[in-house]
């Protein structure tokens, strides 16, 4: 027998099929959730209720970028927490400095609400009244209030601080600043960092280029995606903002992907899943990005030790690592022979084949990672109703480490969209990649 033959009855056997994970029936489930979610909201706990929260964040990418203007720019993400000041010149053009990176509050321990505002507050004391506009790219689920505030919805990629939930966060951290001392800031608004990643596409055109509209996706620690939707949101409708306007007649959505939930589960995604900080919630977030890429798949390779499918040293030292991380992943799948990494020292110890299998289940979790985000993309393409002319394509703006340097993820996912848009539906896209596009698209919420 091939070691694919063993790893697909092992998968099997567990609930796992990578080619299970059909592209189109994703779509299709995404598609349910994401109408759903935009008509009644997600509140409901009906089985078939959006799981997605699917924000309106009553904002367009502006006409032209910024000219003459400061901004202070927070990006809180999965792990990092960066800040910086962005200057943009009389011609529009951004300029970063001052940049300093820390860890995000609430990874090491549950934070209570003072005590998270408050770590915010110290990671910004080298900006104080540096400007008096603050752009916040905050990537957690948020609802977005109709003056650019956040209420918070809940957080995933394992942060602690649920006394947070519920509350706003440009207000609180407006409070905070000015307890530590500062002027209290103009204006700080929120947005997540989909938001942040479609407003740079939107305002870094290349001249002779045009796009029909933008879609911003991450793949990193967590994974998410946003788009222009030109059809009235029925659960905000009668809303007004502060001014007394209503909802505008397009605007960007975020889709908060990551919570969708109407797909097969394996019994390793269920094993992990009730020792995660969020059981029962941020579904498929889970099954692909990067911060449980490596946990998950490591309950798999465990498993597959306890059941004879390795050679008795390979399957020892499986069932002895105390943990296994995307970056593990990666180091064996682009040397497979080093013995210095985790899984190469591992590998080691057996034979060929053990190595081979150890190749083969991992790159199933891969494989299934493509096929999720490329749904993604794909029914935030066809929601938007854009991208249907070759000449005026979809600009997919990209970020994330594990899009871009998890092993082969990249170029599948890529090929699964040109399949499902430009082979199946004629709606025409273009990856595109901006240097600082995060911290350039917050720049630019900052100062609308």
């Amino acid at each position: 027998m091939s070691v694919f033959e063993k790893a697909s009855a092992f998968l099997g056997r567990h609930g796992f099929s990578a080619a299970g994970y059909d592209v189109n029936t994703v779509i299709n489930g995404l598609l349910y959730d994401m109408k759903t979610g935009l008509a009644e909201g997600n509140g409901s706990k009906a089985p078939m209720a959006a799981a997605e929260d699917m924000i309106p964040t009553w904002g367009m990418p502006p006409a032209e970028s910024p000219k003459n203007q400061k901004v202070i720019v927070i990006d809180a993400g999965g792990t990092n927490f960066r800040s910086c000041l962005v200057t943009f010149d009389a011609n529009g053009i951004a300029s970063i400095s001052e940049l300093e990176k820390t860890s995000m509050p609430g990874i090491e321990r549950e934070l209570s609400k003072k005590e998270f505002f408050d770590a915010i507050a110290n990671n910004l004391e080298h900006l104080k009244d540096k400007a008096d506009r603050i752009g916040f790219c905050f990537s957690y689920a948020m609802k977005i209030t109709p003056d650019g505030d956040g209420e918070v919805l809940g957080f995933s990629k394992e942060i602690k601080a649920k006394e947070v939930e519920g509350n706003l966060v440009g207000k609180n951290l407006a409070e905070a600043l000015v307890a530590h001392g500062w002027k209290k800031p103009a204006k700080i608004t929120l947005l997540n960092d989909t938001t942040a990643a479609l407003l740079a596409g939107a305002s870094n055109a290349v001249e002779g280029r045009a796009y029909s509209s933008y879609i911003g996706f991450i793949l990193g620690t967590g994974m998410n995606a946003a788009y222009i939707d030109s059809d009235p949101v029925a659960k905000i409708a009668g809303m007004k903002d502060s001014a007394g306007n209503p909802p505008p007649a397009s605007q960007i959505i975020v889709c908060e992907s990551g919570k969708f939930n109407k797909l097969p589960r394996s019994e390793f995604d269920l094993e992990f899943d009730k020792t995660a900080n969020t059981p029962g919630l941020y579904v498929m977030e889970k099954m692909c990005s990067g911060a449980y890429l490596g946990p998950v798949a490591c309950i798999a390779l465990k498993k597959a030790a306890e059941e004879g499918l390795f050679t008795k040293p390979v399957a020892d030292a499986l069932l002895a690592l105390p943990k296994l991380e995307l970056k593990d992943m990666d180091q064996f799948f682009y040397a497979p022979r080093k013995t210095t990494t985790v899984l190469g020292a591992v590998a080691a110890k057996g034979t060929q084949e053990d190595a081979d299998l150890i190749y083969t289940i991992l790159d199933a979790f891969v494989e299934r990672s493509a096929r999720l985000a490329a749904a993604i993309i794909a029914a935030s393409a066809i929601k938007s109703g854009k991208g249907t002319s070759a000449a005026l394509p979809l600009g997919i703006v990209c970020d994330g480490t594990t899009f871009y340097k998890t092993h082969n993820l990249h170029q599948r996912l890529v090929g699964y969209l040109n399949d499902v848009l430009i082979a199946q539906r004629h709606i025409y896209f273009e990856i595109l990649t901006i240097d600082n596009d995060i911290t350039l698209g917050s720049a630019i919420a900052g100062l609308v």
